[in-house]
């Protein structure tokens, strides 16, 4: 049943012939090994910052806690009053991080037709009302106000004043493409006696 190799050089050959295809598999395993652990470690890295940048697109968004409107006379016709300026106080949305103020961008939408532009092209109307440096927005209890200019020229070339009982739709999108709403209505009475309305 079993031959018995008396060849002592015949035992050695077989026995090389094993090692060598053992070495060979342990190489093989290896380099898949290898393989298999550099594709798992990319796979993560590129999970983690999907995971982050869906994270921030959701949460790194701006708050609006209020706005007004400033009144005055219709530079167009006289006895009628028109809201020339509209400022909006914002905090950043809870669960944020840093929101960069100039790196946002706002888009009104109305009657007078659509428009946008970076809040970075009003820097000199971005005020810090709580602590704002540089306008970003580090803490909850930060606040900024935002001067948006509907006179002619204004911030928006196709803009003019607003007149009473119109209204529009701004959006305010931050740098990580998280979107904000705010509608706003003016007033269906504007008169001389008030300098400022709420919207």
């Amino acid at each position: 049943m079993f031959e018995t190799i008396l060849d002592e050089e015949e035992r050695g050959q077989v026995g090389i012939g094993t090692l060598i295809v053992f070495i060979a598999m342990v190489l093989v395993a290896a380099i898949a090994a290898g393989v298999l652990i550099n594709t798992a470690g990319f796979l993560q890295t590129q999970a983690e910052a999907t995971g982050e940048e869906s994270t921030s697109q959701v949460s790194d968004r701006l708050q609006v806690v209020s706005t007004s409107g400033n009144v005055t006379e219709d530079p167009d016709d006289a006895g009628t009053y028109v809201v020339d300026n509209v400022t909006f106080v914002v905090a950043k949305a809870p669960g944020a991080g840093l929101v960069d103020l100039k790196e946002t961008t706002v888009q009104v939408i109305g009657e007078q037709g659509q428009n946008s532009t970076q809040l970075d092209s009003l820097d000199a109307n971005i005020e810090s009302v709580l602590d704002v440096n540089n306008g970003v927005l580090t803490d909850n209890s930060d606040r900024a106000a935002l001067h948006v200019n509907f006179s002619d020229p204004g911030d928006f070339a196709n803009y003019n004043e607003l007149s009473s009982g119109e209204q529009l739709t701004v959006t305010f999108t931050t740098a990580s493409g998280a979107s904000t709403t705010k509608e706003i209505r003016v007033p269906t009475t504007l008169t001389q006696d008030q300098d400022s309305v709420r919207l």
